[in-house]
């Protein structure tokens, strides 16, 4: 009977914990603290421990079970009497031993005898400890039910941190520092760049609001545009255009003209490239003759940048002439001296079909290796060769050139000077240096252009891809050949600076046979007599076959109604929900 009161504390002191438990754990799953709803069953450990301490403070005495046996056996008071006898007993208290003791005892262990062990057994669950088992039900929901991640809180700091790396794009701004400018005033422009974007940095990296950086990003990504357009720009704007008509002349320096009419001297480069490497010599020469004239047209033009660019462009062209010409006779050479290798042949064929300044370079390297492992018969095999090439003008460079390939073949000293000069080939730079400017200044946009997406939280646009995409003409993916988005015309158009192919070549699989009918009556004529206004044209006015630039800004004030409405106009966006970066964009335009 002790055994089973006692387990009924113990049970009801887990069924208490468990009850308490429960909440502990919902606080944890409310907090997402995965650990305190582990943890909470614990609780009932000591609901356990307590239920036992208790069932001990209140164990039954001897007389206390008595009276529950007659309670539940109706028998008055017979075990009861019975254990108080035999205490006496055992104690010595009883006067006689003759007395009714051994009656009592009698009846006492007879009513024992006759009942049922489940008459006088204390019940131990109770239906109070059905809390358990549902309390035990909620503490493992509690445990296994999802929850999402919480919310981060965004700190000031944390704020300032993460507006610090949307804008490390500006980076590249500050780069234009180190370029190597064409003069001192382009010098002081580009320091002026870098300086306000290391400004910008610095104040974003104290708090600065992306509204107020936005603006100043917009203004400076301006400022970068027109130092791109800078080349020939304003009274060389003569200069230029005439350039451009020199080069658009001649059938293979077109592209490179269209280039230059679109201030885009990385495109002219690679197509200088291009001319370069190609076979055809009779083209090179044609380029080099282009050139001069053009660079002479700039010059009358009052355009001395642009003829400084033309002359290294030139320079630049006859250099690597000069180069693929001597790799190709050498190539030739050791062909019909049986010293040709797998790497030679490779790197000759590559700079056939792709006639790029990379491929002249492996080429040059592959020479180099094979040189030095030429044996002295090859290589005597190898100058008799080229001194027979440079005797019947079957040579891409000049019959001097072979003649002194072999004769440096002629000796191990010379050899090992022309192993050299071929690794010398191999490591040279040929970018122009306009186009490595214009280069950084790309970067530099490119980086304005993060940094505004990452203040503003706007994804940068990619370049089309698919059916909607230009394809790859010479002037790169969707038309400019140096493949920056943005510069060509619509995707699918594909004009690009250096006049790339775009859209889809759709031959067509239809049936198109048939005609459309005539129409009826008379032919329609056009009825409008349009008049040419004689004032002179608007200041800045662009002459040339170029397309316009988004984000351009006005360079000068406007006048008549535009001057007029613009500051209704200014005034107006400034109380809109317009964007900051469109209202620097109208304020600009109309108060420049």
């Amino acid at each position: 009977m002790r055994a089973r009161l006692s387990a009924r504390h113990v049970v009801s002191g887990v069924a208490l914990g468990l009850a308490f438990a429960v909440v502990p754990a919902a606080i944890g799953w409310a907090t997402r603290n995965h650990a305190v709803r582990v943890a909470a069953p614990a609780v009932a450990i000591v609901g356990g421990a307590a239920g036992a301490w208790v069932a001990r403070r209140r164990r039954w005495s001897d007389t206390e079970v008595a009276l529950y046996l007659d309670e539940q056996l109706g028998t008055p008071e017979t075990i009861t009497t019975a254990v108080g006898m035999r205490a006496d007993r055992v104690e010595g208290a009883a006067d006689d031993p003759s007395d009714a003791s051994d009656v009592v005892f009698e009846r006492a262990a007879h009513a024992l005898r006759a009942a049922r062990p489940n008459q006088a057994r204390p019940v131990v669950l109770r239906p109070v400890h059905a809390a358990l088992p549902m309390a035990a039900a909620a503490l493992v929901a509690l445990a296994l039910a999802p929850r999402e991640p919480p919310a981060t809180v965004v700190t000031a700091k944390a704020l300032a941190a993460t507006r610090v790396t949307d804008a490390e794009g500006l980076a590249k701004v500050v780069a234009l520092a180190h370029v190597d400018a064409r003069d001192d005033a382009q010098r002081k422009r580009l320091e002026a760049l870098a300086k306000d974007a290391e400004k910008l940095r610095d104040e974003v990296r104290k708090g600065l609001e992306p509204e107020g950086a936005l603006g100043k990003i917009a203004r400076l990504r301006d400022a970068i545009v027109a130092e791109r357009l800078s080349l020939g720009d304003g009274e060389a704007r003569g200069g230029l255009e005439s350039a451009v008509a020199k080069l658009g002349e001649n059938a293979v320096t077109k592209r490179a003209g269209e280039a230059l009419g679109e201030h885009d001297a990385k495109a002219m480069d690679e197509e200088m490239e291009r001319i370069a490497n190609e076979r055809e010599k009779g083209d090179r020469t044609l380029a080099q003759r282009a050139l001069s004239d053009a660079a002479r047209a700039a010059a009358q033009g009052g355009a001395k940048e642009i003829e400084k660019s033309l002359l290294d462009s030139k320079d630049g062209l006859e250099a690597r002439g000069r180069r693929a010409a001597l790799l190709r006779d050498l190539a030739q050479a050791m062909k019909e001296a049986g010293a040709e290798t797998s790497a030679t042949a490779s790197a000759l064929e590559r700079l056939d079909r792709e006639a790029t300044d990379s491929a002249a370079k492996q080429l040059a390297e592959a020479m180099a290796k094979a040189l030095e492992k030429l044996t002295p018969e090859e290589r005597k095999r190898l100058a008799e060769k080229l001194a027979k090439m440079a005797a019947k003008g079957a040579t891409q460079s000049d019959p001097a050139g072979a003649k002194k390939l072999a004769k440096e073949l002629e000796s191990g000293e010379g050899q090992k000077e022309l192993e050299d000069r071929l690794k010398g080939l191999a490591n040279e730079d040929d970018e122009a240096a306009e186009a490595k400017r214009d280069d950084a200044l790309d970067s530099a946009q490119e980086g304005a252009d993060e940094a505004k997406s990452g203040l503003s939280g706007t994804p940068m646009p990619m370049p089309a891809s698919g059916e909607n995409a230009g394809e790859e003409g010479p002037g790169g993916p969707g038309g400019g050949k140096s493949g920056r988005p943005g510069d060509g015309e619509a995707a699918g158009s594909g004009n690009g600076r250096a006049g790339g192919k775009g859209g889809r070549d759709d031959k067509g699989t239809g049936d198109h046979a048939g005609a459309s009918a005539p129409l009826d009556g008379e032919t329609m004529r056009a009825r409008a007599h349009a008049k040419l206004r004689k004032a002179p044209g608007l200041p800045g006015a662009v002459t040339t076959f170029t397309t316009g630039k988004a984000g351009g800004t006005a360079n000068a004030r406007g006048t008549g109604d535009l001057g007029a409405v613009g500051p209704g106009e200014v005034d107006g966006v400034e109380h809109s929900d317009v964007p900051q970066e469109y209202r620097e964009q109208v304020r600009q335009y109309f108060q420049p």
